[in-house]
């Protein structure tokens, strides 16, 4: 890794790292050796698919009949002419040839017995007095009828490695036979608070005294994405119990996170523990709310400095932090892609940061920001559907468009 961070003398006056390149420098970060493991299909939801997989099936394994109704020869059929029932086909049955001059009562995903090549829907038959069958529409070639291999032809590439393995995927997977798959374990993630003036809920808070959200917004964060979540707690304002948790925290996790600390003040130790253990590579980025955000490693563990203000914990997690863990966990699609909607409002001046607007979609169309977007709030957060991004060093007018990214995307797996 190339070290970006400058001396500790002049920390105060870092230049800030822009997102794009902090993001580009998460994105080069080698990817640790993950565990792989063969999980049964019901136990290998969301999980990175480790292989490539290939299909040594036809599915479906015959033609099949799409509808209910009778299968026929074409040249059998004439218009009036009535023909006798000669077979029964439900699904799961292996019929014989169907006889000329007859048709076969079918049923949806029958097999289509040797010799008809059209099925009818039972809605454009009548049925005879003597039991016959009466086609009142003129079939046509393959009419109803799935042929062998339509879904899968045996020798595809059905998934690639690096896949999420989603539910649509595992009932792909189901349909070709397979009953285990490949695919990487679960990361744990260590992380930890830091913060003398740090409480737990549910206990008396003293003058001075917080309740630690970004615990709980952390963890859950780390959950709804399938990570094992390894919780540290909250480690002392000083130096040695800061350096102590960490190392301990690089013998056990494949990945750190640690939420304040990561500042300028005297009682912010996280990153000179991380120099003294380690290495930063990155401090500072021109990102709103998150800039003492920093990166670096510990014995070759990778680790995450957050902001202490939970808004900014939420933001620096959702733009930087996450895209670097499904890297890390091997998923192939990692960033949020977005959409285009019109602000339903105006920014009085460009900023020197990227900002990540807390909004709403309006009955317009038109996104609507919270009066409040402090990097210490998470009511914001719960207000908004989603972020709007306003770029750096531009001015935005009411009607403008911008990229818009909702909740329902960014707190979950990417669906590639």
């Amino acid at each position: 890794m190339v070290n970006t961070s400058p001396s500790s003398d002049c920390s105060a006056k870092q230049v800030l790292q822009s997102v794009d390149k902090v993001v580009s420098l998460l994105s080069d970060v080698p990817v640790r050796k993950g565990k792989i493991r063969s999980y049964a299909l019901k136990d290998a939801l969301n999980k990175a698919l480790a292989e490539d997989i290939y299909s040594g099936i036809n599915v479906p394994p015959s033609a099949n009949s799409a509808v209910d109704g009778y299968a026929l020869r074409l040249e059998d059929w004439q218009a009036g002419l009535s023909l006798p029932v000669s077979d029964r086909i439900t699904a799961g049955a292996a019929p014989g040839p169907l006889k000329p001059g007859t048709v076969a009562r079918i049923f949806t995903g029958a097999t289509i017995p040797e010799g008809a090549d059209a099925v009818v829907m039972q809605e454009y038959t009548l049925t005879t007095e003597d039991s016959q069958i009466n086609i009142e529409q003129a079939p046509q070639r393959q009419d109803n009828i799935r042929p062998e291999g339509q879904d899968v032809a045996e020798g595809d590439l059905i998934l690639n490695k690096g896949q999420i393995l989603s539910p649509h995927r595992l009932g792909l997977l189901a349909s070709i036979g397979q009953a285990n798959v490949k695919a990487y374990a679960p990361l744990t993630v260590a992380m930890m608070s830091t913060g003398d003036e740090l409480l737990e809920p549910g206990q008396a808070a003293a003058p001075g005294q917080i309740y630690n959200s970004n615990r709980y917004l952390l963890d859950g964060l780390l959950q709804s994405l399938g990570f094992t979540v390894l919780d540290l707690g909250v480690v002392p304002d000083n130096a040695d119990a800061t350096r102590s948790a960490l190392q301990s925290a690089a013998q056990q996790a494949d990945v750190i996170l640690t939420t304040g600390g990561a500042s300028v003040g005297e009682e912010d130790h996280i990153r000179a523990a991380i120099s003294d253990l380690g290495q930063v590579d990155l401090w500072r980025v021109a990102i709103k709310p998150g800039k003492p955000f920093m990166f670096g490693n510990i014995q070759g563990v990778p680790v995450c400095g957050l902001p202490g203000n939970p808004g900014a914990v939420l933001i620096t997690f959702l733009m930087l932090v996450k895209p670097f863990l499904l890297k890390q966990q091997g998923f192939q699609s990692c960033r949020e892609q977005g959409m285009q909607l019109q602000l339903g409002f105006g920014l009085h001046k460009p900023g020197p940061r990227r900002e990540y607007l807390r909004v709403m979609v309006g009955d317009d169309g038109r996104l609507i920001r919270h009066p409040n977007q402090s990097s210490g709030m998470l009511s914001s957060a719960s207000w908004a559907q989603g972020l709007a991004i306003i770029p750096e060093h531009q001015l935005c007018k009411e009607n403008d468009v911008v990229t818009y990214l909702p909740f329902s995307s960014l707190l979950h797996l990417p669906a590639v």
